[in-house]
């Protein structure tokens, strides 16, 4: 995968819990039937409060958003352990959160679905950023540069490998580490 992702940003804050990333009641969308797939992206981060959210995420009747990277504060991804958050933020065409920190699950199951890079920033970027400013994040300088500023970001490690491969099972096949079919 391309160690350079750029685009528009949108801004969250702190405590962007599941239910807001992929309310409960699409979670009977199935990841791995296509259309499923596409409609799960079309509700990314939908349950976010439109007050403090005025600009939506995903544009009325889109299912793709034009915001590749996603920069949250603390604790992004609490609530539950649905795998389904982080699906419906690379299937809506998100490709990396650069936050605070993250619930752990959620974490893990980023690199486990293979669906977008999380990656850690060493400020607290959510305030001193604005949702629509143009991000160059850069994963192999571990930055993230927005209007002439570069803001330092914590390696991803040995999870990288893995999210570049796709995925933990795709990992795993490419490794030999599980038979391919």
């Amino acid at each position: 995968m391309s160690a350079i992702i750029e685009g528009p940003i949108y801004v969250v804050g702190d405590n962007v819990d599941t239910d807001q990333i992929i309310p409960a009641q699409y979670l009977n969308l199935v990841p791995t039937i296509p259309a499923e797939y596409e409609k799960l992206g079309s509700y990314a981060l939908i349950g976010l409060p439109e007050d403090r959210y005025p600009e939506r995420f995903l544009a009325a009747g889109q299912t793709k958003t034009r915001y590749p990277i996603v920069v949250a504060g603390r604790n992004f991804g609490c609530g539950s352990s649905r795998e389904h958050a982080p699906i419906a933020l690379g299937a809506s065409g998100a490709r990396a959160v650069i936050a605070e920190s993250y619930a752990r699950i959620f974490f893990r199951n980023c690199v486990a679905t293979g669906e977008l890079y999380p990656v850690e920033s060493t400020a607290r970027l959510c305030e001193a950023l604005k949702t629509g400013q143009d991000g160059r994040l850069d994963l192999d300088a571990g930055t993230l540069a927005v209007d002439g500023a570069t803001h330092r970001l914590k390696p991803l490690g040995e999870a990288r490998p893995v999210i570049d491969a796709g995925g933990l099972f795709a990992y795993a096949r490419n490794h030999g580490l599980i038979p391919v079919r």
